[in-house]
């Protein structure tokens, strides 16, 4: 029979294979965001499987990013273009796709101008 820590300890290995998932589609994807699925897989990861999150930090393309976030809440300024970039892709293809109402594409806007501030103001990581 299967304790309730165990059973946690699952539920937070698929919790962070289902993140993981989500912020790989997110790299393709224009309005899915990719960094904070990665960073959520992480976190379950952390409370379900150090070897899982071991791996996910030492990965050689998403652990730089992880640590530097970690560490101090650092976005690269390669990761702030990206995203900003996405951002406005994101905004294009829901404005052409959408046809929305100016009272909704400004609340859209509005939204995406704030989450690009947050992206932008973050710290660049240490060298």
């Amino acid at each position: 029979m299967a304790t309730p820590g165990r059973l946690a300890r699952i539920g937070w290995i698929a919790a962070g294979f289902g993140c993981l998932a989500l912020g790989v589609i997110g790299a393709f994807l224009p309005l899915m965001p990719t960094t904070i699925f990665i960073i959520l897989a992480a976190g379950c990861f952390a409370r379900g499987s150090p070897q899982l999150e071991a791996w996910l930090l030492d990965h050689p393309r998403f652990g730089p990013a992880l640590r530097a976030w970690r560490d101090s809440g650092a976005i690269s300024g390669r990761s702030k273009i990206a995203a900003c970039a996405g951002m406005t892709l994101g905004f294009a293809v829901f404005w052409v796709g959408a046809r929305p109402s100016a009272w909704l594409a400004a609340g859209v806007g509005a939204a995406l101008a704030c989450c690009a501030a947050y992206v932008v103001t973050r710290p660049a990581p240490r060298a």
